[in-house]
């Protein structure tokens, strides 16, 4: 799966919004869900994000069943 790149234009996105925004969820509260059971993974840590409002900065990839996010 090709990875997608997220062109970020402020300081950072909140990872919830991030999530929302490119449709890799269908709302912000299945967003809360999703990160709350522990299947959103930051930076190719071992142990999944678990902050909904983790401030995600240009740098950053993010991990979604299988689906790669470079933020810039």
């Amino acid at each position: 799966m090709e990875p997608i790149i997220f062109e970020l234009k402020t300081e950072y996105i909140e990872l919830i919004k991030l999530l929302k925004l490119l449709r890799l969820v269908e709302s912000g509260g299945q967003a809360k869900m999703v990160v709350e059971q522990g299947l959103v993974f930051r930076n190719e840590e071992t142990k999944p994000e678990l902050r909904k409002r983790a401030k995600i900065r240009k740098g950053e990839n993010i991990s979604f069943q299988g689906q790669i996010v470079k933020v810039r």
